[in-house]
């Protein structure tokens, strides 16, 4: 159980904080639910607290972790489906699963086939909210700027590993 103030991370939406914790009365049944807020964009939505763990919300990742994790992006392996609708549907369960080097999986094979390719309407949204999950957990990991965690993930993404 989370408490009010403890950095959380919701796997489709990226990182926050547990602003409140309410009580809701729906279809005449009490819930308790968490009001998770996102420091960007402003984004306010209500969990239920009993549903968290199914969902996915967990703890935003330590310093250490967040810069072993940028370190390791360059060596990601990404492979691309050439159906569209495989390749979406595959990158929407690597979102979902709530790991991040799955999602730095889906941001950087968006990112190279957009250079070599473009991408369509739903992939380049993909594209965005992969970067806004991803850059919002280093933003909180690493208490820094927006632009900073951006710059620092695309770098990552960009660079080329020699082996």
């Amino acid at each position: 159980m989370f408490s009010i103030g403890d950095l959380v991370v919701h796997p489709m939406h990226g990182a926050g904080v547990i602003d409140d914790i309410v009580q809701e009365k729906i279809s005449g049944v009490t819930k308790e639910y968490y009001v998770f807020k996102m420091p960007m964009g402003g984004l306010v939505l209500k969990i239920p607290i009993a549903n968290s763990q199914v969902i996915g919300i967990r703890s935003v990742i330590s310093r250490t972790e967040a810069e072993t994790l940028l370190d390791a992006i360059p060596a990601l392996t990404v492979e691309s489906n050439t159906n569209w609708n495989k390749r979406y549907q595959e990158n929407m369960l690597r979102l979902k699963s709530g790991d991040l080097y799955e999602v730095a999986r889906v941001i950087k094979m968006l990112m190279y086939r957009d250079l070599q390719k473009g991408l369509s309407t739903g992939e380049r949204k993909m594209l965005h909210s992969a970067r806004q999950i991803m850059v919002s957990e280093i933003v909180l990991a690493e208490d820094c700027a927006y632009q900073e965690a951006e710059s620092r993930l695309d770098r990552a993404v960009m660079q080329v590993t020699v082996m």
